[in-house]
């Protein structure tokens, strides 16, 4: 049976049981094969827009004997599924921003789609705000901290979200919806002392002569203070 790391489990784990899966971006194949192997899916396409990957994905797939259930298919982001095929997309291991165009570009082939499982890399704001904007709502999130990392990942299914976002929840997620509250605790704390660390470093702006350098510290310090603020609210609801 394929191991996986202990993010990409939990991310699979949280894929519902029975689904057909459109893996994108799917590498070795990993995690489809995991997932059939745990009769977690009926069948899936393993994507990716790289040929070697998949290449790997087909061998390691032909190796588990599973040609039947999971295919392999060439193309960029959602561009070689086909609408109505799965039940479930999975996203992980990219930045936020392709992330977004992957869904952005294929937004008619989510039409049917029951649930979309993602592990955004950066810029997480960005994913929450086009899932609120185009019809998704979030239901479940989690983290894990692997290799000394923190890995968010969440859940999202057709819906509109019973409360609006504050900015806090855009960046950083409903404490509510968090799987390992631990966890993101201990992630909001790192990120609470490395901001309070970056404001103790900044420069007092009457040390700057040129105007242009004092805008910048300025800037950085409101934007650096924001974030703290953020943080602290989100901390007190725990």
């Amino acid at each position: 049976m394929v191991k996986l790391s202990k993010r990409m489990e939990r991310l699979a784990d949280m894929v519902t049981e029975g689904s057909r899966l459109a893996d994108v971006g799917t590498d070795h194949g990993y995690v489809p094969i995991y997932l059939y192997e745990k009769k977690r899916i009926s069948w899936a396409a393993a994507m990716d827009i790289h040929r070697g990957p998949l290449e790997r994905a087909k061998a390691h797939i032909r190796e588990a004997g599973l040609e039947a259930y999971i295919e392999t298919r060439l193309g960029d982001g959602l561009s070689s599924l086909h609408p109505g095929e799965a039940d479930t997309v999975l996203i992980a291991g990219m930045g936020g921003p392709l992330t977004v165009r992957i869904l952005s570009k294929g937004r008619e082939k989510l039409e049917g789609v029951g649930e979309l499982i993602l592990q955004p890399q950066s810029e997480i704001n960005r994913v929450r705000r086009w899932l609120l904007g185009n019809g998704f709502q979030i239901v479940r999130e989690d983290m894990v901290l692997e290799d000394g990392k923190y890995y968010p990942m969440f859940r999202a299914v057709p819906g509109i979200p019973a409360e609006a976002y504050r900015e806090e929840e855009y960046r950083y997620g409903k404490p509510e919806l968090q799987c390992s509250p631990e966890v993101w605790k201990e992630f909001l704390e790192t990120r609470l002392r490395a901001g309070e660390e970056v404001l103790g470093n900044l420069p007092d702006t009457a040390e700057e002569e040129a105007p242009k350098g004092k805008l910048r510290i300025r800037k950085r310090r409101a934007e650096v203070e924001q974030e703290i603020r953020m943080l602290e609210k989100l901390l007190e609801r725990l």
